[in-house]
């Protein structure tokens, strides 16, 4: 399924499932006018039932501004009240920035490739998140 964006600013999620893991791959601009394609894509694959993990590939993210990592951030909350894990995937330039900028590199379970974070997410007895609580300065912990 991929969704279609709703700006002038291309983003697109594609969305499967493999072995129940939920898996988003994202492309192009996360910014203001895509943010709502990834809220709503994240929010379903956060509500689906008997998920035990979401992967979220953003090797072809282009850019991510605040907005952008907000989505994320609203993400991991609701994964955590889901019992869900999340692990991202491909982080790199603006987003990677945002992330060290914020001390959020700590927070989320980040992989260098999606196969690194699938076998994570999918491995017996694998590592756990983080699970740590994060705050958005001016955000609310609910999307």
């Amino acid at each position: 399924m991929a969704s279609q964006p709703q700006s002038a600013t291309a983003l697109t999620i594609s969305s499967q499932t493999r072995d129940g893991v939920v898996i988003l791959r994202a492309r192009g601009e996360l910014d203001l006018g895509s943010a709502p394609v990834l809220r709503d894509r994240l929010r379903e694959a956060t509500e689906r039932p008997a998920a035990p993990a979401l992967v979220v590939d953003l090797a072809e993210v282009s850019f991510c501004d605040s907005v952008g990592m907000s989505e994320l951030v609203l993400a991991l909350h609701r994964s955590e009240d889901q019992g869900l894990r999340l692990a991202l995937s491909g982080v790199h330039g603006s987003l990677e920035r945002l992330l060290l900028a914020t001390g959020l590199h700590n927070v989320f379970d980040i992989h260098p490739t999606f196969v690194d974070a699938f076998r994570a997410v999918t491995a017996p007895g694998g590592p756990g998140r983080p699970g740590r609580a994060v705050t958005v300065p001016g955000g609310s912990s609910e999307g």
